[in-house]
Parts: structure tokens; C-alpha cells; sequence
């Protein structure tokens, strides 16, 4: 089964680029038959920058977002939302790659199921 997770929230400030991450991350570990894709949308493109300081104690969302990464878990930004936020000049958490709405309109139709965030 496919499940396409697509985020909206910028990283911190609301917990639901975290909640979206805890689930990719539980998904395959509960369910083996599962795959997971994450599309980063809006303000959740800010997701993909890497060096973000966290206090200690407190979720980081680079640790997440590499932990998927080095699972398999295939990783998209929304390029339009990223050229919006000045984002296209930046290096990204490698393992990330912006894409298009064409893209993500492949994911939806291939998708058992959608979540968004």
C-alpha cells in the first residue's frame, strides 16, 4: 500500500510537520507492506533546510527527515513553494529534491491513501 503524506506547516511553531514525520517514521515499522512519500508544500518546504538549532530535549526535524531518508523514504519539495521562499540558491538536507506540481499530482493518483498536514 501506498500512503502519500503532503505538508503544509513550516517546522516549528506547530507540531504538525513533527506529527506528519512520526507517523512516515512508525508507518513501515507497523504496517511491512507499507510505503511511505512525503511532499513538502507551503511553508513546510522550510522542512528540507538543514542546520536548524533545536534546544536541547526538543524535536529536530533534520534528524527526522534523515532518518526517513536513510530508510528509503522518498522526500519532495514543492519547487514553486521553494522558489517563493528564496529557497531554489540553498542547499538542502541531501536526499531532498524540489519538484512540481506534476509530480505530486503523480503521487496523489498512484496513492492508496493521502494524509495531509
Amino acid at each position: 500500500m501506498k500512503i502519500l503524506l503532503i505538508i503544509n506547516d513550516a517546522p516549528y511553531g506547530s507540531e504538525k510537520a513533527y506529527n506528519a514525520f512520526r507517523l512516515a517514521l512508525t508507518l513501515p515499522k507497523e504496517n511491512t507492506d507499507v510505503e511511505v512519500q512525503v511532499f513538502l508544500m507551503a511553508d513546510a518546504v522550510f522542512c528540507a533546510l538543514p542546520g536548524q538549532k533545536t534546544p536541547d530535549g526538543y524535536y529536530n526535524i533534520e534528524r527526522m527527515l534523515k532518518g526517513l531518508i536513510n530508510r528509503g523514504v522518498p522526500i519532495k519539495a514543492c519547487g514553486t513553494c521553494g522558489d517563493a521562499r528564496g529557497l531554489r540558491e540553498l542547499t538542502l538536507i541531501p536526499g531532498v529534491e524540489l519538484s512540481t506540481m506534476s509530480q505530486l499530482a503523480q503521487w496523489v493518483a498512484e496513492a492508496d491513501k493521502v494524509v495531509t498536514f
